[in-house]
């Protein structure tokens, strides 16, 4: 089974869609179960959107507010320690 390590590791090829079957498949499984990988993933390509983005020399207002959302959600997500008392 995928674990979370390894899928920081080829995150940005699965991204990028440049994954064999049985590894896409594998990524899919874990995000199906692991809402923090579900976070990583959604957040690098929000960063990656981004980045192609601001190189085309635009800026996408939408694209910034979801990535805004998103941070506000991690950050939201990550504020509490397991004793509830912030880090």
């Amino acid at each position: 089974m995928l674990m979370c390590r390894d899928l920081a590791v080829i995150a940005s090829d699965y991204i990028d869609g440049q994954l064999p079957a049985f590894q896409k498949m594998s990524v899919k499984m874990h995000l199906l179960m692991c809402r923090d990988c579900r976070t990583f993933i959604g957040n690098l390509r929000a960063s990656t959107e981004l980045m192609v983005a601001s190189s085309a020399g635009k800026t996408d207002e939408d694209l910034i507010r979801k990535i805004d959302e998103r941070v506000r959600e991690a950050l939201a997500n990550g504020k509490s320690t397991e004793n509830g008392d912030p880090e």
